[in-house]
């Protein structure tokens, strides 16, 4: 094709429809790559979600001599009482530096949100289980 000025009406006509065109594929290509890295990313998150559960199912601790271990608000402990507690259930944990910050001196209520727990460390007990 001749430079933009001395360019006929057809061939003016012609490069515009190839630019469209070019744009209008670009487009389409990049709409196509971010379908893809979209399919892509939520196999992942499913895959990350499918191993971690995986892995809490195998090292997940429901007792430890004898005791009930439960997960009460975020925070794994023990529960040495006559009935098992079950996910729901109000009970009165002991106090430590983060609760005595936040809420001052004296135990705490807190909510059964899961039972066992995967933390591998020193474990305080339940004072007791409040009357739901």
């Amino acid at each position: 094709m001749a430079c933009g000025i001395h360019i006929t009406d057809e061939e003016r006509a012609l490069a515009t429809a190839y630019q469209r065109g070019h744009r209008a594929g670009y487009e389409s290509g990049l709409a196509s790559a971010r379908g893809s890295s979209e399919l892509t990313i939520e196999h992942l998150r499913r895959r990350v979600e499918e191993l971690e559960k995986r892995l809490d199912d195998a090292t997940r601790t429901y007792e430890i001599a004898g005791d009930q271990v439960v997960t009460v608000d975020g925070y794994a402990y023990r529960w040495r009482g006559a009935t098992p507690l079950e996910v729901g259930d109000r009970v009165l944990v002991p106090e430590n530096w983060l609760s005595a910050l936040k809420n001052g001196p004296g135990p705490r209520e807190g909510t059964v949100t899961a039972l066992g727990t995967t933390y591998r460390g020193d474990l305080q007990h339940i004072v007791r289980k409040l009357t739901n």
